[in-house]
């Protein structure tokens, strides 16, 4: 018998991920009906097809490491008390040779040293510094980002974004919202089929998605069906909203199980498209590897490409950030970096396939990732060798209609504070050269970016302008290509 083997080129070239072989996703016929559910999408006439990928990078991020480093011969220990900024790049357990790179080449985009892969995904990508989130908290920053609303104490107001925009364009996908090991709101002014299905991994969603015994014979079970349907249909259960909604969820979950859906996921299959997905991402079968951030982005990526989910929320990072001890050394750098380069490579992965609609598009061009953490890690070490929590922070987009090798805004260069921006340019608004004194803000015009305005972006290219999630801010216009 001849083994065939493919390679990670090969595995781009081919798109061999959006298949895999009919044979592991059970069939031709399960193909068939994951692709039509893919290309026909739940767009309404002149909306953009989009998908979205939430990467949430858990504990709050350093980001003097990666997307807003300084220049170490410019931000010396010598004249911290004038700047209050310690990029301590000399203090890592493995000094970076390059700390501060010029990724563009061109002076418009520098990145830090543990960005990993992303970096060659400089020209995709968007990034937006100086925001504020207000915030000390990790549960009030997290959900901030999440819902675009400050939280009532800890309390979560409104549904999350991932919610709207799978209510907005996912009716048609088996699980339109899938959330896994980040947290995900319906507060109950979107359809149950928007809300997420929250698991915390690669097991627990195949166990969702897994029929389970003892299994009716198939006649039994369409008469069951059709019984209940039935009794869904009756003028008591129309007039009932908890009976419809009952209804909706039993026909979503009934469709989870009996089309095959688990087949994509079955990452510890040794067929040679599975293997070279692993091989992609960079991770194993084993226990600890699907749950490494390889696995969590190839999760993400498949559940999209394959007409499963229409948003995809996912905490890339499975060592937390949160280093307020000499961990920052060792673990801050290296844990950024691995959730970047999953990332990187998913965004390879996307754009290597075709979109099922005849367009030429990628599933990059069609899908929406934006990367984000709670808040950012204090400019200046302390006493513990760590760093604390800051208000400002920082998040990256890339894919779909967003501006490519841009960044947006800045924090100043005394304590790396929030600066106004020009909502519409991206251009960030000092009255000094130097970046340390911001201009005041201009109502309609400039304002300090907070996740809202992001947000408020994403709902805007998808006509939902009415602002009906109640974010109360203007759109961050800037993000998307002129």
């Amino acid at each position: 018998m001849t083994t065939r083997t493919l390679s990670r080129r090969g595995f781009l070239k081919g798109g061999c991920a959006l298949g895999l072989g009919a044979a592991a996703f059970g069939g031709v016929r399960a193909l068939e009906t994951l692709a039509r559910a893919a290309s026909t999408g739940g767009a309404a006439a002149g909306v953009p097809d989009r998908h979205y990928i939430f990467c949430y990078f858990s504990g709050g991020w350093d980001l003097l490491l990666s997307l807003d480093p300084r220049d170490p011969q410019v931000f010396t220990n010598g004249n911290l008390a004038t700047t209050r900024i310690q990029p301590a790049y000399e203090e890592l357990a493995t000094p970076p040779a390059s700390p501060y790179r010029d990724v563009l080449r061109d002076g418009s985009m520098y990145l830090g040293p543990y960005v990993g892969e992303l970096a060659g995904q400089a020209s995709r990508l968007c990034v937006v510094r100086g925001m504020s989130m207000d915030t000390l908290t990790h549960e009030v920053g997290r959900r901030r980002f999440l819902t675009g609303r400050p939280p009532s104490g800890l309390q979560a107001r409104g549904s999350s974004t991932d919610t709207w925009l799978a209510a907005r364009l996912g009716a048609d996908e088996p699980i339109p919202n899938l959330s896994i090991r980040v947290e995900s709101f319906n507060v109950g002014d979107q359809p149950n089929y928007a809300s997420a299905l929250q698991t915390n991994g690669l097991d627990d969603l195949l166990r969702v998605l897994q029929p389970s015994g003892p299994l009716l014979g198939s006649t039994q079970d369409r008469e069951l069906d059709e019984l209940l349907a039935a009794a869904a249909a009756c003028p008591e259960a129309e007039g009932s909203s908890f009976w419809q909604g009952a209804e909706l969820s039993r026909q979503k979950a009934t469709q989870m199980v009996s089309g095959g859906l688990f087949a994509p996921f079955d990452f510890r299959s040794n067929a040679a498209d599975v293997v070279a997905l692993r091989d992609h991402y960079g991770f194993t079968s084993s226990s600890a590897g699907l749950q490494s951030p390889g696995a969590m982005a190839a999760m993400a990526a498949t559940a999209i490409m394959k007409g499963v989910s229409r948003a995809v929320s996912v905490r890339i990072n499975s060592v937390s950030l949160d280093t307020h001890f000499d961990n920052w050394s060792t673990d801050q750098g290296p844990a950024q970096e691995a959730g970047f380069t999953a990332i990187a490579r998913m965004m390879q992965h996307l754009q290597s396939v075709p979109y099922p609609d005849g367009s030429g598009a990628s599933w990059l061009d069609r899908t929406v990732i934006v990367g984000f953490s709670e808040f950012m890690r204090t400019p200046m070490l302390n006493t513990n060798g760590g760093r604390d929590h800051w208000l400002a922070n920082s998040c990256f987009l890339a894919g779909g209609d967003i501006a490519g090798g841009k960044v947006i805004g800045a924090s100043s260069n005394m304590g790396m504070n929030p600066m106004p921006v020009d909502l519409a340019t991206g251009t960030a608004c000092a009255l000094d050269a130097d970046m340390v004194t911001a201009c005041p803000e201009e109502l309609g015009k400039t304002s300090i970016i907070r996740p809202e305005h992001i947000l408020q972006a994403l709902y805007h290219e998808v006509g939902v302008t009415s602002d009906e999630p109640d974010l109360r801010v203007p759109p961050l216009t800037a993000l998307f290509r002129a």
